[in-house]
């Protein structure tokens, strides 16, 4: 078994943070490629998927190019390794187990009423990273793209390509991929592992993430929960 790292980002040149993490990967060990000044994070992953040619029980991480990791090698490896037990389709650190109308993963009233999972640190004012609790490991519908993992098996069957009801190149891919996985009767599932993300996350007002999420709205029939 192999574990690669895919890093898809716009940008020409790598940050210290995604330089960080890059290192910190190595280490696993891992292959990792980082696929730089792209147009679409759909056809980055699927290019370095096809450059890996790997074999089914390789092991993919597909994550954000502004994230830490806080953990020892070991402990990443034992974390992501639960991909290639039996009917397992993806692995992240944070989710929820109800999708609803909205295709809004976070929805702040669902998080009150204990349907996410997960943990992630984010940055705060002093700089200092803090914990967003959403909910305790378990199994999920959909997860959120900073920190996907899952095997190449699975990934041939889900497929990295952009389907045709998407428009945008860079939102709703991660619930696009996880739900395809959900649908195909795969589980997926959040995972203890200390991740801080040098973003707050808010897409909101963007207009290929509002106008990838009306298209995924009409795609599925939501809500779509365990």
């Amino acid at each position: 078994m192999k574990i690669y790292t895919i890093i898809c980002t716009r940008d020409k040149n790598l940050n210290p943070i995604t330089e960080k993490l890059v290192s910190k990967l190595s280490s696993l060990p891992s292959r990792v490629m980082v696929m730089a000044n792209q147009k679409s994070i759909f056809s980055g992953y699927k290019k370095a998927f096809d450059l890996a040619n790997p074999e089914e029980t390789d092991i993919f991480i597909l994550c954000h190019d502004d994230i830490e990791i806080n953990e020892n090698p070991k402990d990443i490896v034992n974390a992501i390794n639960i991909v290639n037990a039996g009917g397992f389709g993806f692995a992240g650190v944070a989710g929820t187990k109800l999708l609803d109308r909205d295709a809004v993963w976070w929805n702040q009233e669902r998080w009150q009423k204990g349907l996410h999972s997960g943990k992630v640190y984010h940055i705060g004012e002093n700089s200092e990273p803090y914990p967003t609790y959403y909910g305790p490991s378990s199994k999920v519908v959909v997860l959120d793209g900073l920190f996907l993992v899952a095997s190449a098996k699975t990934l041939k069957e889900v497929g990295l390509e952009k389907p045709p009801y998407l428009k945008g190149d860079w939102d709703f891919y991660d619930l696009h991929y996880t739900m395809t996985s959900h649908k195909k009767g795969l589980s997926n599932i959040t995972i203890p592992l200390e991740i801080i993300h040098h973003s707050s996350g808010e897409l909101v007002g963007r207009e290929g993430w509002n106008e990838n999420r009306m298209s995924f709205i009409q795609e599925h029939q939501l809500p779509i929960g365990l």
